[in-house]
């Protein structure tokens, strides 16, 4: 296993859209570092711009693992792996490889949307990447692995690639029932209540005027997701139907890419993870395990608590050809 003479195996970067999480490791699968930073945003700041926010947690593992300065020629680590949001597309993979790997960080770069960290992170110790993972958080995406090297994935760009939900989605949609409900063209919904009650609010047009003309942070809707699911445990409708369908579209992935890897009909693990499904409100969690079972009967279903970056150090160490100890060395790490 190529190791650089810090003594760092894999640099793992797990880099989602509100956060960056960074872990230098040895090659026993050992914690040297870790660091933390912003988000990745390259479609607001520009590729080289958020590579700079993952170079601020870099520079905090290594002062934390005790590593001297980078110098040309002289990488932190043999493997960078990084799991990156906005990475959706394979040729925004390479670019972003491209860029990061011009940063110096590792000998060799390997970069994957960030949904391959949940899938690595959560499949049971000792077991080769093969399953099928399902993110709901900001937005929604699925990836799915074998042991050959095979994937099955989605664009998960938006409405453009036929993606629906997630937590933006969702507080979207909710906004939209609770607005015609209260203007009348729309049926009744406790939704036009709750939500502008949640910021303090006496009605739908006030919320509507806040976010239009600024007062209220558009950025600040998608804590109206807790709301959505808290109206629908009640027993409402609109909100009701709003996760039932969110479920749904998390089956339809997940199905497709079992179905794409020949996984169907096998005793296979599909992953739930982000922040809408790690809630796991039953009302969603329950209905997909339900609705999953019809269609991949074998498919077990879990909700992934491990940090994501786990999953990055994972890939990094598969990439360098560790033994199992070392994986399960940094599985105990973040346990």
């Amino acid at each position: 296993m190529g190791v650089t003479p810090a003594g760092a195996a894999v640099l793992a970067i797990d880099a989602g859209n509100s956060k960056t999480d960074v872990a230098l490791i040895d090659a026993d699968g050992g914690v040297l570092g870790t660091g933390r930073s912003g988000g990745f945003q390259p479609p607001r700041v520009g590729v080289e711009g958020a590579v700079d926010v993952l170079g601020q947690a870099v520079a905090e593992a290594a002062e934390a693992a005790g590593l001297p300065r980078l110098r040309p020629g002289a990488p932190y680590a043999a493997q960078v792996s990084a799991c990156l949001a906005n990475a959706d597309l394979p040729v925004e993979e390479r670019r972003l490889a491209d860029a990061v790997s011009a940063r110096g960080w590792g000998a060799a770069t390997e970069v994957r949307n960030d949904t391959f960290a949940i899938l690595r992170a959560g499949l049971p110790a000792g077991d080769a990447p093969r399953g099928v993972a399902v993110v709901c958080g900001a937005g929604i995406n699925c990836v799915g692995m074998l042991p050959d090297g095979r994937t099955a994935r989605f664009p998960a760009v938006g409405m453009i690639s036929g993606d629906w939900g997630g937590g933006g989605g969702l507080a979207e949609e909710a906004l939209w029932w609770a607005a015609r409900a209260e203007d009348g063209r729309g049926g009744p919904t406790e939704l036009a209540a709750a939500l502008p009650g949640y910021f303090g609010l006496g009605s739908m047009y006030e919320l509507i005027e806040a976010l239009h003309l600024g007062s209220l942070a558009r950025g600040r809707v998608h804590e109206l997701v807790p709301v959505l699911f808290a109206v629908a445990a009640a027993g409402d409708p609109v909100a009701g139907a709003l996760v039932e369908r969110q479920a749904d579209e998390v089956v339809a992935m997940a199905s497709v890419a079992l179905e794409r890897l020949g996984l169907l009909t096998q005793d296979v693990p599909v992953l739930l993870g982000g922040s809408v499904l790690a809630a796991a409100h039953p009302q969603l969690n329950d209905r997909i395990e339900a609705l999953l079972a019809r269609r991949a009967p074998l498919a077990r279903v879990a909700v992934v608590a491990a940090p994501p970056v786990l999953g990055a150090g994972l890939l990094g160490l598969d990439a360098l050809g560790a033994p199992a100890g070392a994986h399960g060395k940094l599985r105990a790490h973040f346990g």
